[in-house]
């Protein structure tokens, strides 16, 4: 399996995600999408535009922005 996560840094809704994922071990890659314009880019490319971070894609495919119930970021 292969876990990206778009974040930015600062944002408490992504070191949830990261939280979550390190607790349960599951191993992700973190693209800061703030700073960095091509991953900014691949974001966007995945959630339709949408600037919502953390912005979570798994095996290519994307999965959700936000985090939590409701999903906030």
């Amino acid at each position: 399996m292969s876990l990206v996560i778009y974040t930015k840094p600062g944002c408490p809704y992504c070191q949830q995600a990261r939280d979550y994922y390190n607790s349960k071990q599951i191993a992700f890659i973190d693209r800061d999408a703030q700073t960095n314009r091509e991953y900014r880019a691949e974001m966007f490319k995945y959630s339709g535009d949408d600037p919502t971070v953390p912005c979570i894609v798994e095996d290519g495919k994307y999965l959700q922005s936000g985090w939590g119930d409701p999903l906030r970021g």
